[in-house]
């Protein structure tokens, strides 16, 4: 058998190694055939991983699962066309999105018709135990219009809960069940709670009591309502998950599971959690009088953009801008106008539009709180008397103006023409001055103005009439972008109009 040698190198190929050898500051010896460093070449410390191994749930499971309930719920219904035709999880899917829940009628029923009194099957969701002596917290949508409540406990027991209240905004809900000595969950501190870290749910989707999901935190203060800011994860969440614990590694509740991003009803990698110190606040309230009370200040309240921002001198985009003073409200008994940002709230700052009604909301009616705006270039403290939310709050009355006979002024400059406004109007608008758009074209009709808005400032600078909406355009830079704050109906906003469509 011959023996194995090796192929020769190409004269070429070891000129290359050469080469190569050269560059880099590395040889091969003549004697071992082995690559050798330069003397000065350094080899860089290995870096320990920041992550490692996978997380164990099992002790969480164990210490955890005996405090989350499965939650059934039947509904008393008349003699109207019964929805019982579609399943328990179909029904849990359409109200966790608010949607109406369409009439499709019961197999074996004709025309569709109930007898009158009739028990039947509602929804299905989770809840944990708060205390050992039976409060049962859980999502508002979960026990919505129900009749019967009743808690599965692990062990297979079950009660008929009584619900103490539920609160529709956040969407929490608090029962009670006749029992003593339960396994209670522990409440965790949201505050500590990090993007990417592992959290996990319990609950019962489509109805499997018990089932363990594990993600991590994918964001937090995830804005998708006027009151919670959410706690967004990719943990599994499907129908019958709503109002069940998320846990953190150390067994706390950090929040419910109540909302997922889906476009086919199932779990698509993204839900939400309300964060539970807002629930907490909401569940205390309800167990001391079985509804939440809110504060109120009686603005409607708007987004302030970059270029708003830049434009009139507040500097960052913050704050939240006022464009409606509801008559005989907290705000405009403050002295707050239409137009007014408010930059802080009883000493803290609001950095987005969405903070206000959750800092408002959460004081209790009655207390006197501070409040900073910025109008027209300059700060403003004053000090406001919250009041309460009421269940059937009235709104604020649309007044249109209305086109009538007065003088007028051509801001060619702009593409305005304005006219005074009439005493009537004045008082219709609720506003002490400001001038009528007659007309609108080029810059001014690209910045969406149009007939019957009404000027109330230039530049931060009031304009009581023509005249004086004349004497304050002529001393503008023209050649730059130009702040309008303006009133269209019932809301007051700021408008850029930008010279020669820049």
């Amino acid at each position: 058998m011959p023996s194995m040698q090796p192929k020769p190198i190409h004269a070429a190929v070891l000129s290359l190694v050469i080469a190569a050898g050269a560059a880099t500051g590395a040889w091969w010896g003549a004697s071992d055939h082995q690559l050798i460093a330069p003397a000065h070449a350094q080899t860089a410390p290995a870096t320990a991983p920041l992550v490692t191994g996978l997380p164990d749930f099992t002790q969480l499971v164990d210490a955890v699962g005996p405090a989350v309930v499965n939650i059934r719920t039947t509904e008393k219904i008349s003699t109207q066309p019964s929805m019982s035709g579609m399943d328990e999880d179909m029904l849990e899917f359409f109200r966790r999105f608010g949607l109406p829940v369409p009439n499709v009628p019961r197999q074996g029923t004709p025309g569709g018709n109930a007898d009158e009194g009739e028990e039947r099957p509602s929804g299905v969701g989770s809840g944990f135990i708060l205390s050992p002596d039976g409060y049962v917290m859980t999502n508002a949508h979960v026990v919505e219009g129900a009749s019967e409540v009743i808690v599965t406990l692990t062990d297979k027991r079950e009660f008929k809960a009584k619900i103490i209240g539920s609160d529709k905004r956040t969407d929490v809900a608090v029962v009670k069940i006749d029992a003593k000595g339960l396994p209670a969950v522990k409440i965790g501190d949201v505050g500590r709670l990090k993007v990417g870290e592992w959290v996990m749910a319990i609950g019962s989707p489509f109805g499997l009591e018990n089932s363990v999901t594990a993600g991590i935190v994918s964001a937090k203060q995830r804005d998708t309502g006027d009151y919670l800011p959410f706690i967004q994860t990719d943990v599994a969440i499907n129908p019958g998950n709503s109002g069940g614990p998320l846990l953190n590694m150390r067994g706390e509740v950090v929040g419910i599971n109540s909302q997922i991003y889906s476009r086919s009803g199932g779990f698509m990698g993204i839900s939400f959690a309300i964060p539970i110190d807002e629930a907490v606040r909401v569940s205390d309230q309800l167990r001391a009088t079985g509804k939440v009370t809110r504060g109120r200040i009686g603005v409607q309240i708007g987004q302030v953009t970059k270029d708003v921002a830049e434009s009139i001198g507040l500097g960052t985009a913050r704050g939240a801008l006022v464009s409606a003073v509801e008559p005989d409200s907290p705000a405009a008994k403050a002295g707050i106008e239409a137009g007014d940002i408010i930059v802080k709230y009883d000493g803290k700052s609001i950095d987005k539009v969405a903070d206000l009604p959750r800092l408002v909301g959460n004081t209790k009616p009655g207390t006197k709180s501070s409040i900073s705006v910025f109008r027209r270039g300059q700060m403003r403290d004053l000090t406001i008397t919250v009041a309460e939310v009421e269940p059937d709050e009235a709104q604020v009355a649309r007044a249109e103006g209305k086109s009538s006979p007065g003088a007028t002024a051509t801001a060619k400059q702009i593409g305005l023409v304005v006219a005074d406004l009439t005493e009537a109007q004045k008082k219709s608008l609720a506003i002490k001055g400001g001038v009528r758009i007659v007309s609108a074209a080029d810059a001014a009709a690209r910045a969406g103005l149009r007939e019957g808005d009404v000027v109330l400032a230039i530049a931060n600078s009031e304009v009581s009439n023509v005249k004086a909406f004349e004497a304050v355009l002529a001393k503008v830079d023209k050649s730059k972008p130009l702040s309008l704050l303006v009133r269209r109906g019932e809301w007051t906003q700021y408008v850029l109009i930008r010279p020669n469509g820049k």
